[in-house]
């Protein structure tokens, strides 16, 4: 079928046009309508409309349409299974009908005036486990829409399930009721408290209690304070613009920062500020007289009831938004200045616990430092905050959630103290000291671009990359390729599936920014400490033991598929592309994992559509079920690489974020040795390549072990490059092989250690 715009496809995976829409529609009806405008614009289509679907009723209500008689909107409704509409949703699958009044399930409605259209596609909109209704397209001319149409509407729909998905729930207002806000009290001061660090850095600035500073602005004993307030509905109004402004400039910072994020990670905060029937209960009571910050207080802790209320997570998670967005509106209220400042920005932020989206929030916010006042020093929120340059400690000491707001801290992670309300010495003292944690213009002369021993072996260094702007790092580091890239964070910080054009952009970004070098990419790693917001995965008994990293993708091959096409079609072009399943447990499961790989080359060979014809396959070593059959595996494989993290964990049973079992977390315990040392002989033995991806490869008490038992590839964060580079060079591979050999001797942890100490 001919094309006369096919450029314009492109442009419906740019979520910046859905962005502007939302910044400039009033309300959720308004953005509704101007974004079926858009596609059927884009889509040359004659029909284009939203239909949403409602939990309560169990109805999909037409919302939004252009083509058809605007009168039928919320009076077209359907239930799951009916219609081709309903049947969408039903099956989760996009439906394509040249001619949709002979399908057997059309279902026709008069008032729609739809007799005209025969070309028919329907895509559901999802957000996890979540329904949020379907996007439909419709034309005159019978078989108009294609394969490329079913893509491109599919990542639209990924695009609007968390900014549509937000505004459903707001529409939905029969939730029950549940809970209160919290009451916090002020207790006696601290002075300093001994912690951990998670991300070396220093910072001086004023605290901000997480979950406090919103729960005392929401909290209904200041009511009786607002008795006083001289606060007018044109006050109230000023907030609510300002309160829009920064969440725009917010959602622009954060995507400049975090090039794979999407633009519309404030969406849930801009939707419920548009929502028509939240912003006029608000201004009703105002007009009756109550004060604009109980109004504010009063609607808002309405809101957060009824999301409380309900047995869904992805349900439970909008009373966060709505409690965030009325502490703005209030901060900006009791502020005259419309430039008031972020809630984090600038801040040394406490918190009991933060989401990998409670980062990025804070990030796009400028926070000089967090304190996590309970959790494991190798989350997955301690990598992310690495990545983005943000110092972070551990300590526990509840009482820092008690500190009252804008108390001066000083943290420095790098020996772990934290300073309450510090005297003028100290803070000279910190004055005078302060530095960088990462000086990357003098680590940068210091890199060659290949590493050798000291007696001339070759060993190959590699950057593990969370974020694509890490990347920036790895180049100028002169890391040899990409050992690791972590595929989930474009997952973790949205609120729905990236779709596969958006994960393609991202992918594609590697190959651009380290071309003709080796890129290793992870397959979906979810579960355990690493959630998605919208998948209902929190009621594993053992996450850590459950339906996580292959098992999730292979439990899901929707999205499993999605990604590894995305890809096998950003590698297209480029020298090698190696694709890692991470968790395997048994060659059954890497077969099946393969043939997904296989299954997802055949599809876009039909399609036509150009990607790598030949990637390795290979396995990322974490479960001591591999090591009896890793002779067989390293035969199977194309690479391996071992993740040092899970597999010690998983070694010897023990947590490696609880703080109780910590000591028991031994990376040099005989056993992990041993295991290590069969792994790396087997895929020797099978001329497979074998690298160490996990955080033992950048430490150098582990580097001459690894190095004397045959490790020729190690994959470490980029700022580690430069030090991994400088002991390696200083190191001899005979050396190593005779320590090596030693500490494989050992078979107590304390003989182990005592050979360790003797080395050094």
């Amino acid at each position: 079928m001919k094309r006369k715009d096919r450029h314009h496809l492109h442009l419906l995976c740019d979520i910046s046009e859905l962005a502007a829409l939302l910044t400039v529609s009033e309300d959720i009806k308004i953005f509704l309508q101007r974004t079926v405008e858009m596609i059927a614009r884009h889509m040359n289509a004659d029909v284009c409309s939203i239909y949403l679907y409602n939990e309560i009723s169990g109805d999909l209500v037409l919302d939004a349409t252009i083509g058809l008689n605007p009168n039928a909107i919320g009076q077209v409704r359907m239930k799951i299974g009916e219609g081709l509409v309903g049947s969408t949703l039903a099956k989760q699958e996009p439906l394509n009908e040249g001619c949709a009044s002979r399908h057997p399930e059309f279902k026709y409605f008069k008032e729609a005036g739809e007799d005209p259209f025969d070309s028919f596609l329907a895509v559901p909109i999802l957000r996890g486990v979540e329904k949020i209704g379907v996007l439909v397209v419709q034309h005159k001319k019978r078989d108009y829409f294609d394969d490329v149409d079913i893509q491109v509407m599919r990542g639209i729909a990924s695009q609007l399930a968390g900014a549509v998905g937000n505004a459903r729930l707001l529409l939905d207002s029969n939730l029950r009721k549940k809970g209160q806000a919290h009451d916090y009290r002020a207790e006696e001061p601290l002075r300093f408290i001994k912690g951990k660090m998670a991300v070396g850095g220093h910072a001086y600035a004023s605290a901000f209690v997480f979950e406090k500073s919103h729960a005392v602005l929401l909290d209904e004993h200041q009511d009786e304070h607002d008795e006083k307030s001289e606060h007018s509905l044109t006050d109230f109004q000023r907030a609510i613009q300002a309160t829009a402004e920064q969440l725009n400039e917010y959602q622009d910072r954060f995507a400049r920062r975090l090039p794979e994020s999407a633009a519309l990670i404030f969406s849930a905060h801009l939707m419920i500020l548009k929502d028509v029937r939240f912003m006029r209960e608000m201004e009703k009571r105002i007009s009756d007289g109550v004060p604009p910050a109980a109004a504010i207080r009063a609607v808002a802790r309405h809101y957060m009831d009824l999301f409380s209320a309900s047995d869904h997570a992805h349900v439970r998670e909008k009373a966060n938004d709505v409690q965030d967005l009325a502490g703005r509106i209030l901060k900006n209220l009791r502020c005259k200045d419309e430039t008031d400042q972020a809630l984090g920005e600038n801040r040394i932020v406490i918190a009991r616990e933060l989401y990998p989206s409670d980062v990025l929030r804070l990030a796009s916010e400028n926070v000089k430092g967090i304190i996590l006042v309970s959790g494991g020093v190798t989350s997955h929120v301690v990598i992310l905050a690495r990545s983005l340059q943000i110092p972070l400690m551990i300590a526990d000491e509840p009482q820092l959630l008690r500190l009252s707001e804008d108390t001066p801290i000083i943290m420095d992670a790098e020996n772990g103290s934290i300073y309450v309300k510090p005297s003028e010495k100290i803070i000279k003292e910190y004055q005078s000291e302060e530095k960088t944690p990462f000086a990357p213009e003098i680590s940068f002369q210091k890199v060659s671009p290949q590493t050798y021993s000291h007696d001339g072996f070759r060993i190959r260094l590699l950057a593990n990359i969370n974020l694509l702007r890490d990347l920036k790092f790895a180049r100028e580091l002169k890391a040899e390729g990409i050992g690791l890239y972590r595929s989930e964070f474009p997952f973790l910080i949205r609120s729905a599936v990236p779709s596969e054009q958006e994960q393609f952009f991202a992918y594609k970004q590697l190959f651009d920014e380290m071309p003709g070098k080796d890129i290793t990419i992870r397959t979906l790693d979810i579960g355990g400490d690493k959630l998605l917001a919208y998948q209902d995965l929190t009621s594993e008994a053992n996450p850590e033991l459950g339906l996580r990293a292959i098992r999730f993708s292979l439990h899901h091959r929707d999205i499993f598929h999605q990604q590894l096409r995305a890809i096998l079609r950003s590698a297209a072009g480029s020298k090698t592309v190696q694709i890692m399943f991470p968790l395997i447990s048994s060659l059954d499961e890497f077969y099946e994992a393969r043939q997904a790989v296989y299954e997802c080359m055949l599809a876009l060979e039909s399609e036509n559509l150009p990607h790598h014809q030949q990637p390795l396959i290979g396995v990322l070593v974490e479960l001591p079920s591999i090591v009896e059959i890793i002779d067989e595996l390293a035969a199977e494989a194309d690479f391996l690489s071992i993740g040092t993290n899970d597999f010690v964990q998983y070694m010897l049973a023990v947590d490696r974020t609880n703080e109780k079992v910590a000591g028991y977390y031994n990376p040099y315990h005989p056993s992990v040795l041993r295991a290590l040392a069969k792994i790396v002989k087997a895929a020797i033995q099978q001329d497979t390549h074998v690298s160490v991806c996990g955080e033992m490869a950048h430490q150098v008490e582990y580097i001459p072990f690894f190095a004397g038992i045959g490790v020729r590839c190690l994959s470490v964060y980029p700022k580690f490059l430069p030090e991994v580079q400088k002991f390696i060079t200083g190191m001899k591979i005979s050396d190593a092989e005779s320590y090596a050999r030693r500490l494989l001797a050992e078979a107590t942890i304390s003989g182990v250690r005592a050979v360790m100490q003797e080395e050094r």
